[in-house]
């Protein structure tokens, strides 16, 4: 058996725990990353794409930001568009000048693991069997299996960013954990097409046959969405039928909708998700791994992210200082942030999909809140506060 060592042990090697290991890094925290799947296989997962402006500001503070600042799209806002009309959010005249940065969270992977592949730092791909001991004790203890040869990695602390399907969690005894949950009836059904966007900003489209959402990932990919069933088959789902759906979701008058080949579809559930608390001994929970928002409020990686710099920070502070004040007050940091991001994501939810069990009165209701937002200064000012980015406690 090959026996390691190291100050911090990172399950998962998402955006959560890329980034955790290079603000360790830069602190002269040593850690090491493992992570179940191979290089391409994370590196070519499609997901989040909506950066909010201190989360860009933190990968340039880390030297990780230029391809971002290069090819990432800059955005000032969002299009709410409902009853036909479109009405814009500015986001720097309500925000003091924030914006957020279009750019796949499948390139920020890219960008990470290749400046820790550059320096050296341990990342370690295609391990099996992973388990976490010693959670409890000063000397927790991640064992697994890496070019078929068992591994005992011993740390001082493990942080789980394994995602909400990882080892992490489920190793933390029953009862110390309260779960909380919804899951809505519906999904999205999204698209990859190779076509260029048919809008410099998001549209978010409230319309009598359900939601829809016309994103980008770049000037020659376009990123859509529409709201379908939560079980609907993707094979029932031809590229004539998903466009015809998209056009008359996203129809306003002068909107002309840019069609391409489809690369790529999937039906993605939708579900809020929380754990408290997100320590357990010397095991920390970041990211998926400890809640799950709805993408519609495009707070997912970027509550990843908030999560590993309140827990790098503790850590700084535990290494250098002596202090463990900040580790102890980790999960109650982070989960103020969090339910925060969670009551958005729900907001936004409701204000633009249809529920089966929604009565007239509840779509007039709807339409008359859209209204609202995008006629006051307040409303508008709040959602372009959630949008760019809450401040980090």
């Amino acid at each position: 058996m090959r026996k390691l060592r190291t100050q911090v042990g990172i399950v998962g090697a998402g955006p959560a725990g890329l980034v955790l290991g290079e603000m360790l890094a830069r602190a002269g925290i040593e850690a090491v990353i493992v992570e179940r799947h191979d290089r391409a296989y994370i590196e070519e997962r499609i997901r989040a794409g909506v950066i909010e402006h201190w989360a860009a500001a933190l990968l340039d503070e880390l030297g990780l930001g230029a391809r971002l600042r290069r090819e990432g799209l800059a955005h000032h806002g969002i299009e709410l568009r409902f009853a036909g009309r479109g009405h814009r959010i500015d986001f720097p005249s309500l925000t003091g000048g924030k914006e957020v940065v279009v750019y796949g969270q499948h390139e920020v992977v890219k960008d990470v693991v290749a400046a820790r592949l550059a320096a050296g730092r341990p990342l370690l791909f295609e391990v099996s069997e992973t388990r976490v001991e010693g959670i409890e004790t000063d000397h927790p203890v991640i064992r697994f299996v890496h070019e078929g040869e068992e591994t005992e990695l011993s740390c001082d602390f493990i942080a789980g960013c394994d995602g909400f399907h990882g080892i992490c969690r489920p190793a933390i005894p029953a009862g110390v954990l309260t779960a909380y949950d919804r899951i809505y009836p519906f999904g999205w059904l999204g698209i990859l097409a190779e076509a260029p966007p048919s809008s410099e900003e998001l549209i978010y489209a409230w319309s009598e046959r359900g939601f829809a959402l016309a994103s980008m990932r770049s000037p020659t990919i376009t990123r859509l969405y529409v709201q379908c069933p939560p079980d609907d088959d993707v094979a029932q789902w031809s590229d004539d039928r998903i466009w015809d759906e998209l056009h008359r979701r996203l129809a306003a008058p002068g909107f002309s909708l840019t069609e391409g080949p489809v690369l790529q579809k999937s039906i993605t559930a939708m579900r809020s998700f929380v754990v408290e608390p997100m320590r357990h001994g010397r095991l920390l929970l970041a990211g998926d791994a400890a809640h799950i928002v709805p993408p519609t409020g495009a707070k997912g990686m970027n509550l990843a992210l908030a999560d590993v710099l309140v827990l790098s920070r503790a850590l700084e502070a535990f290494y250098r200082d002596g202090r463990s004040d900040p580790l102890d007050a980790y999960s109650d940091t982070c989960l103020r942030r969090i339910w925060k991001a969670q009551r958005f994501s729900w907001w936004m939810t409701s204000l633009l999909h249809l529920f089966e069990d929604d009565s007239p009165f509840d779509r007039r209701r709807q339409l008359a809140e859209l209204d609202y937002v995008t006629s006051s200064a307040a409303a508008a000012t709040a959602l372009a506060e959630n949008y760019v980015g809450l401040p980090i406690d």
